[in-house]
């Protein structure tokens, strides 16, 4: 069995864009999975989303009361076997990896958001780290991002990092 994701964080809507781009929306509708590591601002985006399918999603530090009421600060789930957490905030860069082993040790794939920054690294411990960037604020990166992924029965995971056009 195979499952494919979607991995979206940092959308800020209505702030950085009016609307999901149509390449995010493709991607939702191709997927089993949905997955928003938080910032989704407007609640409309969440909702939106689940209108194209099974979303897992946490807030992120500028969602209001009305997302986190509805979304937890940290999700799990297991998928074709791999245990994956999302989160939206990681703290800095540095370090990053050392912490990420400690606080999900539980874990085998981490997705998280906030930097916008895309990011794709295994720890020293084997966990892998995921950050899809944003696809509507790319801030200092050169394109909005974000990542699709294939989830393998057996423990095999396929992440592809898509820019935006």
């Amino acid at each position: 069995m195979t499952t494919r994701l979607l991995l979206i964080s940092d959308t800020h809507i209505p702030g950085r864009a009016r609307r999901l781009p149509d390449a995010v929306l493709r991607e939702a509708d191709a997927s089993d999975l949905i997955v928003h590591a938080g910032d989704w601002v407007a609640a409309s985006v969440l909702e939106e989303l689940e209108t194209h399918g099974d979303v897992l999603g946490v807030y992120g530090n500028n969602d209001g009361p009305d997302l986190r009421e509805r979304l937890p600060e940290v999700a799990h789930r297991t998928i074709e076997g791999i245990r994956f957490a999302v989160v939206h905030e990681t703290g800095d860069a540095k370090a990053r990896e050392r912490r990420m082993d400690q606080a999900f040790a539980d874990a085998e794939v981490l997705v998280f958001g906030h930097s916008h920054i895309p990011w794709d690294t295994v720890t020293p411990g084997g966990l892998r780290l995921l950050n899809p960037g944003s696809p509507t604020d790319r801030r200092r990166q050169p394109r909005h991002t974000m990542m699709t992924a294939i989830v393998e029965e057996g423990g095999r995971v396929e992440v592809d990092l898509l820019a935006l056009t």
